[in-house]
Order: C-alpha cells, then structure tokens, then sequence
C-alpha cells in the first residue's frame, strides 16, 4: 500500500503484519479441501497525516458479501443491543409513525424488525443476496444493493430522504470511504442523523484486539479519523458514544454539515483520550506487534501443552475475528479438532485456511471436552453463560484475548 485512501498520503508506516491469510468468511465446503485456496497478506498500516489505519484493499466487497456466512440474528446480545439502540433513537429524534429509517447493510434485519414493530417506515439496504432474503422473509423491506452515491440518490428518489441514517459495522467494510460516506450523505434528509457504530481502534491497540483485523474490514478508525472520513462526504460529527461491543466499539452521530452545529462535549473528551494514548504519533503503535506475538505464543504453548497431557480442547464460535487468530497461531485440527457454531449455514464447513470443522454446538455436551476454547471473546458473558453446563464434568474455557485466560464455570 502506497497512499492513504482517505487522505492520498503516501506517508504509511506500519503497525502489525500478519502474514497472508484466507478471506475470513470463505467457510469452505468439503468438496473445496482438496483445491487451492487463495490467502492474502493481511498487514495493517497507518497514514502518519490523517491517522486512517488500513490494509490494502486486496479484496473486493463483492468477493465477500454477496453471499455473506454471518447472520446478525444468531447473537441474542446483538439483538438486545439493536433493540435497545432503536428504543434509544426513537426517543432522542422523535421519530414516528411519519418517519423514514434507513439501515445500511441491514444483514437480516436484526435491528430493523424493531423499527417495523413500531410502525415505522423503513428500508434495509443489504448487499447479501442470501441474508437479504433472510430480512425479507421476516418482514423487513430490504433491496440488495452495495451503498454508493449512485445508490443512495436512487433510494432517495424512490422512497424520499430518510430522517435517521443508521450504518452499524459497516464503515470499516468499505474500501471507497469517500464514496460510501457521498452515499450515506444522498440517503439523508437535510435535516436528518446518521448513526454509525464502529470498533474504536483505541480499544483495539490497548486491549490487544488483533483478531478483529481482516480482510472485511479496511480501515480501523479514531473519532479522529471518523470526523475526517464523515466530512469528506460532507456530513460533520456532532456526538460520540462509547459502546462495549466488539471489545470496544465508537457510535458516531453525525448530520449534514449544513445544520450540524457545534459538536458535544463527548467528542471533544474522546479525542483527548486518543491523543493522550498516542494515536496521532507513532509512539502509540509502537508496541503492539510485540504484544501480538506474546498472544500467539500463549495460545500455542496452552493448547500443545494440553495435547502432550491428552487432555481435549475444541471451539466454541466461528467468527470471523477466529478465523484470524486460528490462521496467524497456524491452528490445526491436531491441536482444535473442532469448532461449533450456533449458525446452521456454518454446519458441515470448514474454516478458512486452518480447515477445521464446524459442527453444531450439542457435539460439546456430547464430547464433554476438559477445555472449550471461546474464538468469540468479545461476547464473554453471554457465552459464559451459554456454556455453563460444561460444569459439570469440570470442564473449563478458553478466552485468548486480550490475553491467555482460562476459567472455571460457574452454575
């Protein structure tokens, strides 16, 4: 990667290489293992003039979502958070039964169904065919489409200009940033919000989040970054939410720079967070390859420990941040024979380059294995909760970040 893609900077400097990895999502069929699988150099650098960190668009959005493996519906904590966030959003923007919603990569209308419920108008706009039709199938009006200024005009056109624009987990997903916050910007009202939820790379290097880099996501984002990313669309960030989700996660609120105003005092508390951890200096990157290492080196010396004493290890969760921890660990079936997933479309499959199968999640009270390895570590109390009945036979699980933990289920 030679220039930013927000900036057009060439000044990049590099912050973690993880070698070359499968796309994380390429779930592959067991007629597929036997054929070349393409991996691609997974090497996360950051632009020394507007502090975008990003990897090189080797992929496309097309390559990945328009058969999509990941299906929002299957979290009940994500569920809860989007119900709750639309309960919040109705409330703080007076919408009502006059109102318009649009959802961006809307999955399976997860978040949307509660719009519905409360008889609100809305509209997903999802790129997946399969989990489009998902949406739809639940009572949720969804087009399949990829968002672009092209995109955004004719959904204006056809439905009008929405008040609320939401966009959760999307914004790191698009290599044309540019182009996609133009689009976010023609599907608003001109008096209207875009929320948009993303990880804040803050969290990411101070918790050592390393597995949420992949190929889906392009670019990892400072309130910083994200106030300069919104204006290039011509929308203005105007208040910031810290979340937990995904181990720490940023809820950008932002309005037509026309009638924005002046932005909260949140925002200008983060961004004094930012800049006290370093992140608009090279000085706060410095150490996390080496902290990325020491994950990896934990984790291999648990699990072949834990082999050499014939004691069993599986998986629980096939997400796409595991994919990127199996594959930099270089994770084997000899070491995880397995991983089990509540998503059915995940069945029978094997994850991306480490080739390890995915079953349903009744196969570990039938193994009753001594460890279950939790590869979705960002939704730990709920798992935790989930999996408590590996109790009792003693069984214990496996959290590998931020760092090496093992515990013992508590009834």
């Amino acid at each position: 990667m030679t220039r930013c893609r927000l900036c057009g900077s060439e000044a990049m400097a590099s912050v973690v290489d993880l070698g070359a990895t499968p796309p994380c999502e390429s779930f592959l069929a067991a007629e597929q293992l036997d054929r070349p699988e393409p991996a691609y150099p997974l090497h996360l650098r950051v632009c020394t003039e507007c502090w975008l960190a990003q990897i090189p668009p080797l992929i496309t959005p097309e390559d990945t979502f328009s058969e999509y493996a990941y299906f929002s519906s299957y979290s009940k904590s994500w569920v809860e958070h989007a119900r709750t966030f639309v309960e919040g959003a109705v409330e703080r923007l007076g919408l009502g039964a006059d109102s318009f919603v649009v959802e961006v990569a809307s999955n399976d209308g997860y978040l949307l169904r509660h719009v519905v419920d409360r008889g609100i108008r809305c509209l997903g706009v999802e790129p997946s065919v399969n989990v489009g039709a998902s949406a739809r199938d639940a009572g949720v009006p969804t087009v399949t489409e990829f968002l672009s200024p092209k995109t955004g005009a004719a959904v204006r056109a056809g439905h009008g200009p929405a008040d609320l624009v939401v966009a959760n987990n999307v914004y790191a997903h698009i290599p044309d940033v540019v182009g996609f916050t133009q689009g976010l910007r023609a599907l608003v009202a001109d008096d209207g919000w875009v929320s948009i939820e993303v990880q804040h790379l803050l969290t990411l290097i101070e918790e050592n989040q390393y597995d949420t880099i992949y190929h889906e996501h392009f670019q990892y984002y400072t309130v910083a970054s994200a106030a300069r990313a919104l204006a290039s669309g011509g929308l203005t960030l105007v208040d910031v939410e810290l979340l937990p989700t995904h181990g720490g996660s940023i809820r950008l609120w932002s309005r037509p720079a026309e009638v924005a105003g002046e932005p909260s005092r949140r925002v200008a508390e983060v961004l004094d967070r930012e800049k006290a951890a370093g992140l608009q200096e090279l000085t706060g990157y410095a150490e996390f390859s080496a902290r990325v290492a020491k994950v990896r080196r934990d984790l291999l010396r648990f699990l072949i420990d834990a082999a050499e004493r014939g004691e069993t290890v599986v998986g629980y969760g096939a997400p796409g941040k595991g994919n990127t921890l199996l594959n930099h660990c270089g994770i084997r079936p000899d070491l995880l024979p397995y991983t089990v997933d509540r998503n059915p479309y995940k069945h029978g499959r094997f994850t991306p380059g480490t080739r390890i199968p995915v079953l349903p999640p009744e196969r570990i009270a039938a193994d009753r294995p001594d460890y279950v390895l939790v590869l979705p570590w960002n939704l730990r109390e709920e798992l935790s909760e989930q999996l408590s009945f590996v109790h009792e036979w003693g069984g214990r699980l496996v959290f590998p970040i931020p760092e090496l933990s093992i515990v013992e289920v508590e009834r």
